[in-house]
């Protein structure tokens, strides 16, 4: 029976190139799990071993790792920083009980370091910081905690300092044992020496734990008192305190350090094992009512002795089979329990279970609550699925993923690819919530759909080389959509006469915009019977049918309120069908007239550009069509905030490098949609006219 208390469940997540997978590299030397650390910029490292991410130098899916440090076991998840893959980091901190934010010495706080830490946030999952590469040129430790503070608005408590800068960087100072670790020029982290802290550091040192110590101390009343009184609280109260304010979120313990050059990485280890919340440390998972998704108030209690309940929280197709990430929160799990999925109501034999070291595994028999396990050729199970007790049926919180904003239509080269690629595409769509498929009816062409350019580019590339299906790629499309700008009051009767009993209805209506975001919404105010209530559903899912394909282009409609005020109906002929085809007939009838518009996805964009750039990175965003919001000048550059038409950004990245030198940066996700000036709207719908003729 494993100690709860010895647990960590943590997360490494960070922006594009902040070294977190080199970080997780380190841990695994560190303790013991791998003999010889693989270098990311040679395609070696433990956890990126998709050939996508081995030959890209980035993450593209979490990858789950467990290791020991201190009698201590850790279950370590590397995740992507590419914009495009943060799905991969939101259902990650869904299911982790603590993280290790690593943020670049050099590029401080960067767009996708805020998108992930917002995540973090709304997660509640206590963290760990860690500034990261300070060899590096520009790297500057203590700006990064200033950026902390202002950019994230979070409250970084300053653990170790960096003895050293850039080149001469060789090892940190221990603020609360005022201890300082100084590695010798082998690279390998345990050569190391505890000295004593330099003299020109003292003073430094000195006020950086007062503070610590003041900080540490609100977390304890009596402390306190006594602290206030002059008496210094001992190193294990310190410890007990920074733990109690990590976990309540009141601040974020703060380490430096090259994962690289293997310098400060052992503190963060004994600060993972110190400070992040075990298992039971954590606010439990609420349970929800599986109709309404609202919390029923109860929780899932974590403990071995409870029922099971657990959630499958990633699908990975990998050369043995497909496995299902699963975190046990409350029970045991053992090899030939049977389980219930709460989502499909079946239930399921567990045949192997492993633990994941990357992409190899080691078979287990059984595991219990705060284990994250993988599951072998589970069947109907996906992403974000209550697996428990067939006698305690329950539901956790689901996962909300974002919807897709941009698509691209294929078509495989050869005849025999289309099964090929059907398969592997539905083993894909399972794997990745937010990449998805559907088939155009008029044209028989596949759509696929997903968060950006990179993403569906590496799904492409995922498709050629892992299950041998070559591709042909149309253009990026956007997903337009269409609503309406004025009310409509209109009538339509459907009437159809063929021999014995006819059809007939007759269905009195108004039509007219709806509130942003509120999709369709139907009523029905008839009195008298004029319309019996029965066909009200009907006309309802007439309606709703056409709401798929607009007037204007054949996008889906959105935001549309339609009123069933009055109508007409006939004993023998009158049906649901007849007043669904009315329904349908109406909707061709009045919209035309209610004003349609087209409607566009409109891009937070986050660019960070050198100084140097930015009017030519603002006036390429105006010419783009793009509202500039802010603009903020850093230490390496500037950051410029603006809301741009998805339409207008494809390929953007060349250029922005083009403009910059290479140096500049950008991250983008969906805002909202907003209407399409006219001479865009022209365009797209001709262009779409075109596609339709051809076809």
């Amino acid at each position: 029976m494993a100690d709860l208390s010895k647990y960590r469940n943590i997360g490494i997540f960070a922006h594009v190139d902040a070294g977190k997978t080199t970080t997780t590299e380190r841990i695994l030397k560190l303790t013991g799990k791998i003999h010889k650390t693989g270098e990311v910029h040679d395609g070696e490292s433990t956890t990126d071993f998709m050939e996508q991410e081995a030959e890209r130098g980035i993450t593209i899916q979490s990858a789950a790792v467990t290791c020991e440090w201190n009698g201590h076991r850790l279950n370590v998840i590397d995740t992507p920083g590419h914009v495009d893959f943060t799905v991969e980091v939101y259902r990650s901190l869904k299911v982790l009980d603590g993280g290790i934010g690593v943020f670049c010495g050099s590029g401080g706080v960067e767009p996708q370091s805020e998108t992930n830490w917002r995540y973090a946030n709304d997660s509640e999952v206590a963290r760990l910081i860690f500034v990261n590469k300070l060899d590096r040129m520009g790297a500057d430790f203590f700006n990064v905690v200033d950026q902390v503070k202002n950019v994230l608005g979070a409250n970084p408590l300053v653990m170790t300092l960096p003895i050293g800068r850039e080149d001469d960087f060789v090892g940190v100072v221990d603020v609360l044992n005022r201890k300082a670790y100084v590695w010798d020029e082998t690279g390998l982290p345990e050569n190391f020496e505890i000295q004593d802290v330099p003299a020109d550091m003292v003073d430094d040192l000195e006020a950086y734990r007062e503070e610590l110590v003041e900080t540490a101390v609100e977390q304890d009343d009596d402390l306190m008192e006594a602290y206030m009184e002059g008496e210094e609280p001992s190193i294990e109260d310190l410890k007990r305190c920074i733990r109690k304010g990590t976990r309540d979120l009141a601040f974020f313990p703060t380490f430096c350090g090259s994962a690289f050059k293997n310098k400060g990485m052992q503190l963060i280890l004994d600060a993972v094992v110190d400070y992040l919340p075990a298992p039971d440390e954590v606010d439990p998972q609420p349970l929800t009512d599986p109709e309404t998704g609202e919390p029923t108030g109860d929780v899932a209690l974590v403990s071995a002795d409870e029922p099971l309940k657990a959630l499958a929280f990633k699908i990975m197709d990998d050369r043995f089979g497909a496995l299902t990430f699963v975190r046990i929160y409350s029970g045991r799990l053992k090899k030939g329990d049977t389980i219930l999925n709460s989502a499909t109501g079946k239930t399921e034999r567990i045949g192997r279970m492993c633990e994941m070291q990357a992409d190899e595994r080691n078979e287990l028999t059984e595991a219990q609550a705060g284990d994250i396990i993988a599951i072998v050729g589970m069947k109907n199970v996906q992403t974000g699925h209550t697996l428990c007790d067939p006698k305690h049926e329950c539901t956790l919180e689901a996962m909300i993923f974002p919807e897709p904003v941009i698509s691209i239509a294929v078509t495989p080269k050869d005849k025999g690819g289309s099964e090929k690629m059907g398969i592997a595409i539905g083993k894909m769509v399972a794997e990745d919530p937010s990449f998805q498929v559907e088939t155009d009816e008029e044209s028989g062409e596949t759509i696929l759909k997903g968060m950006g350019e990179l993403h569906l580019d590496i799904k492409v590339d995922i498709l050629k080389r892992t299950y041998g299906v070559e591709l042909e790629v149309g253009a990026p499309q956007v997903a337009y959509r269409e609503t309406i700008t004025q009310a409509v009051e209109d009538s339509y009767t459907h009437k159809k006469q063929s021999g014995g009993s006819g059809q007939f209805g007759k269905i009195d209506y108004r039509i007219r915009p709806g509130q942003p975001n509120s999709g369709f919404t139907f009523s029905s105010t008839v009195v008298g019977g004029n319309v019996p209530k029965e066909f009200w559903p009907a006309v309802e899912k007439g309606f709703a049918s056409m709401m798929e394909t607009g007037v204007l282009a054949g996008f889906p409609t959105l935001d549309v309120e339609v009123e069933l005020f009055d109508g007409g109906f006939h004993a023998v002929d009158s049906s649901a069908i007849a007043y669904e085809i009315a329904a349908k007939g109406a909707f061709r009838q009045s919209m035309p007239k209610a004003g349609a518009q087209l409607l566009e996805p409109i891009m937070n964009v986050d660019v960070f550009t050198p100084e140097d750039n930015v009017g030519d990175v603002i006036g390429d965003l105006n010419r783009r069509r793009g509202m500039i919001k802010d603009q903020q000048a850093g230490t390496t550059g500037v950051r410029i905030k603006a809301d741009v038409p998805l339409s207008e950004m494809f390929g953007y990245i060349g250029h922005l490098r083009t403009i910059t030198s290479g140096r500049g940066q950008f991250s983008m996700e969906f805002g909202q949609y907003a209407p399409c000036p006219a001479n865009v709207a022209e365009q797209v719908i001709a262009e779409v006219k075109e596609r339709n003729e051809k076809k």
